[in-house]
């Protein structure tokens, strides 16, 4: 058996390139021409996203936008990544110039025949037809090349079923009636459902400015200051490295749309430490793991996946990370006390001999992101002031005061020693003092706060956002290392100036490469799409899961999570998201409605991406892992069930929120916001606990289970509150009128209703949330839902409602035309609850109790602890 061995520096670099920006690096004249190409997307993608775009670029060009941005990502990943692992490194052979050029052509034919196909009305005709199929077959040989074969496979199945879904060698559960080759054609490349859909329109418009910033601070040295950071403030404390890993993870994770290259960021340096204090390979690979794939839950970027959101749920870019915010964050501290009892557990000792409380290390960290999050916000009120004092003149002003607060801190910077990279194999590691380093890259924090103060005050798009913070960069590289010299009286400018300027160009060259799996990712994924909305598979899907879940509603959600996770398997994130949410939510949606459970479309949206994203962690394909035991020598497959095991704060989450909306601020008040946040916080670290089994001391296995009921009874309290008291009492459905008239406007009511569904015919129930509108009366209100009940033996049955009414949305599924009517079966209104907070007492009072008994008999459990350890 081979021995598990850590890779070493170059090794880790070229495992980083060949999943995220290719393992080709062609000499000579070529490798010049390659990047001259990835610095023309990345200057074409700044210019597209930049306010002057449109005065500088074509019209054409900014229409088929997107058909250029996959000519850049297909032409490129012929030049970047080799197409056999036999193929060479050194220089691009024949048949990937053929397939570098061909695949840029057929990505650029909607740019070519614009006018053409207009006329056509978006039809294909015999050569559209033609040039579509050679588009396809270019674009999965790229995305085979980039990504693997497992995106290219999951496509091929369902175009596939696209062309065969109607033979009878499949069920006739799942056969559909067939497209023609013209029409699938033109449904999957030649208009904007399929290849060329939403997902690569946000690639396009979003995810690669996003992308380019996150390259760019890294060339600048963010990521290094930010790690060394982390280090300094929590390499002290027990299992020290693996905490600094978590928050490291956690702020590369902000702008980061990789698990893979954020592992490798800051696990080569934080896992061979982790391994010095105690954790085994295994272990410090897991640690890694678990914090880079929360990376991708992490607002503002999630991956990529929150641009997606907007588009596919359909609210604003400020409502996705509003309700992403706390389940990310508390995961994340979650994630940091898992590593604390870890670290307990084994009595692991501290690097260093410097001695301070976790309480104050702690309220130091919160002191540091509060004050972060304080100046973002009061950022606007100077920003009023000017604009109101000199309105035509203040964005002039305002940036020259950046540009002058840029300097400044540069000069503070100057003040201090540059920060050179730590090496943690050596064999004395000396902690980085924070009073002294943070001075280094304070400068770092501005583009940062321009992107915050963009995207959540001025409410601007994702992408000029993203635009004005890279603009910014694009000074800073520049600049800082000239400014630098000339604060400390050196007299090398002008070669640093230049250097500045190759850091500029490379950062722009390494954003472009970066891109280059995402935009074949969404573009491969558009198929997927493509084929849900042409065939209807959703309701396959949907049928599939019901008949295997048996209409029980928690075993439909775990069966979900499971094929939320099989789809996500060696996919990126942004593919990921793509697929499970083209396939599942739906499923969700239908069947929860089915079984009375009702839940925003987001909170949907957010439980599938969570398990999509799993697949990071777990095996066998779990890349994430794998890359992890690459550095830290351990077992890749044991490192992903380890990791698994670290992230069932992760898993558990998505389970809460579905039931639990106040968890995803869903119509939550500030002060409310603050107690979910509080109380949250606290029932994870209680899951924690449980699943860790150690809480003050090592728990007993009533003291677990009382454990997981107190985190259950904070995380659902409505839960047992409902069992005291029912939420809802039904009403006759042919009093609906009277109860309308009866009821407070903006009221809730469950409406149910039951008849056969429009697609099978099978009789079905839909569970319906509405909110009492305005009417002089209750038959007014009732006409204003756009829905009309009438009287028949008994029954209430409903014609169809009013078209372009909320209901008819809801209830299209219903055949209101076939022999049996469609009725509303039930009403149900909400009662008068004891708020559902007070089951927090007994829940409190049995966690104290714990907590007295295990403090108890810790000082027996626990042995004397080594000079210079913290408990």
């Amino acid at each position: 058996m081979a021995e598990n061995r850590a890779l070493n520096e170059q090794e880790l670099q070229e495992l980083v390139q060949s999943s995220d920006s290719g393992a080709r690096n062609p000499r000579g004249w070529v490798g010049v021409m390659v990047a001259v190409v990835a610095l023309s997307w990345s200057i074409f993608q700044v210019l597209l996203a930049s306010p002057i775009g449109p005065y500088v670029l074509p019209g054409d060009m900014i229409n088929n936008a997107r058909q250029i941005h996959l000519a850049y990502a297909i032409f490129l990943s012929a030049m970047a990544y080799p197409l056999f692992k036999s193929a060479p490194k050194e220089y691009v052979p024949w048949y990937d110039w053929v397939l570098a050029i061909g695949g840029a052509l057929a990505a650029m034919y909607g740019y070519f025949f614009y006018q053409k196909i207009v006329d056509n009305g978006g039809l294909a005709d015999t050569q559209d037809t033609y040039a579509a199929l050679v588009g396809i077959f270019l674009l999965f040989v790229a995305a085979y090349r980039t990504l693997g074969p497992v995106m290219v496979a999951l496509a091929i199945v369902f175009l596939a079923y696209v062309f065969f879904g109607s033979s009878e060698i499949f069920p006739e559960q799942i056969r559909w009636a067939g497209a023609s080759l013209r029409k699938a054609m033109s449904h999957m490349w030649i208009t904007s459902e399929g290849v060329f859909g939403i997902a690569l329109g946000v690639s396009t418009k979003f995810v690669f400015l996003f992308v380019l910033f996150g390259a760019l601070l890294e060339k600048a040295g963010a990521g290094n200051y930010f790690i060394q950071m982390a280090f300094g403030a929590l390499g002290h404390l027990r299992g020290g490295p693996a905490k600094a890993a978590v928050v490291g993870s956690a702020a590369t994770g902000l702008i980061s749309g990789s698990s893979i290259a954020n592992v490798v960021t800051t696990g080569t340096f934080t896992i061979p430490l982790m391994k010095r204090v105690g954790f085994s390979a295994e272990k410090a690979g897991s640690v890694e793991v678990a914090s880079s794939v929360n990376g991708q839950i992490m607002p503002p970027v999630m991956g990529a996946a929150a641009f997606l959101m907007v588009e596919y749920v359909g609210i604003s870019y400020i409502e996705v990370i509003k309700h992403a915010f706390i389940p990310a964050v508390i995961s994340y501290i979650a994630l940091f006390y898992i590593v604390h009892l870890e670290a307990v557990k084994n009595k692991m000792p501290t690097i260093g001999d410097r001695v301070v409380s976790v309480w104050r290390t702690a309220f130091g960290m919160f002191m540091f992101f509060a004050g972060f999050a304080a100046l973002c916000y009061v950022t606007q009120y100077p920003v009023r002031l000017i604009s109101a004092l000199v309105p035509e003149g203040a964005a002039w002003v305002l940036a020259l005061l950046v540009l002058a607060t840029y300097v400044a801190l540069v000069w503070v910077a100057a003040k201090v020693p540059d920060l050179a990279p730590d090496d943690p194999a050596s064999e004395i590691v000396k902690l980085p003092e924070v009073a002294k380093i943070y001075k280094a890259g304070l400068y770092y924090l501005l583009p940062i706060v321009v992107l915050v103060y963009f995207l959540m005050i001025e409410r601007k798009s994702p992408g000029l956002s993203a635009f004005w913070a890279s603009f910014l960069l694009f000074a800073i590289l520049l600049t800082q290392k000239p400014l630098k010299a000339m604060f400390r009286g050196q007299s090398e400018t002008v070669p640093l100036l230049r250097e500045g300027l190759f850091d500029l160009i490379g950062g722009m060259i390494d954003g472009a490469r970066n891109m280059i799996g995402i935009g074949l990712a969404t573009a491969t994924a558009g198929i997927i799409v493509g084929t849900v909305s042409l065939t209807g598979i959703g309701q396959v899907m949907a049928d599939f899961v019901e008949f295997l879940s048996g209409g029980n509603l928690i075993l439909m959600l775990v069966l979900v999570a499971i094929l939320s996770l099989i789809l996500g398997m060696g996919l990126p994130t942004t593919a990921n998201y793509i697929v499970v949410s083209s396939l599942m939510v739906g499923v969700v949606v239908h069947l929860g409605a089915q079984s009375g459970l009702v839940v925003p479309l987001i909170a949907v949206h957010l439980f599938v991406f969570y398990f999509g994203i799993m697949a990071d962690v777990t095996p066998p394909v779990g890349l994430a892992s794998f890359a992890a035991a690459a550095i830290s020598g351990g077992d890749a497959i044991k490192t992903g069930f380890v990791a698994f095991f670290y992230s069932l704060r992760t898993v558990a989450l998505p389970f809460v929120f579905i039931f639990n909306t106040d968890l995803l601020l869903i119509d939550v008040t500030w002060y409310k916001a603050i107690v979910v946040f509080i109380v949250a916080t606290i029932g994870i670290l209680v899951f924690t606990a449980a699943t860790m089994g150690f809480f003050l001391t090592r728990s007993r296995i009533w003291e677990t289970v009382a454990l997981l009921l107190i985190a259950f009874t904070l995380f659902r309290p409505g839960f047992f509150m409902d069992k005291l008291e029912p939420p809802y009492h039904e009403v006759p459905p042919a009093q609906i009128a009277t109860q309308l008239d009866k009821a407070p406007v903006g009221k809730e009511l469950r409406l149910i209703f039951s008849g056969p569904d429009y697609d099978t015919e099978k009789p079905k129930d839909l569970t319906v949330l509405v909110k009492v509108p305005d009417g002089a009366d209750g038959q007014a209100r009732l006409d204003a839902l756009g829905l009309s009940v009438t009287d028949q033996d008994g029954k209430a049955v409903a014609d169809e409602p009013m078209f372009g009414s909320e209901l008819q949305k809801k209830l299209s599924g219903f055949d209101f035309y076939g022999n049996t009517p469609v009725t509303l079966s039930a009403v149900k209104l909400p009662n008068e609850q004891t708020p559902k907070e007070v089951m927090f007492i007994p829940a409190f009072l049995l966690l104290a109790l714990i907590a007295f008994l295990q403090y108890r008999r810790k000082e027996d459990d626990d042995a004397p602890l080594a000079k210079g350890e913290l408990a």
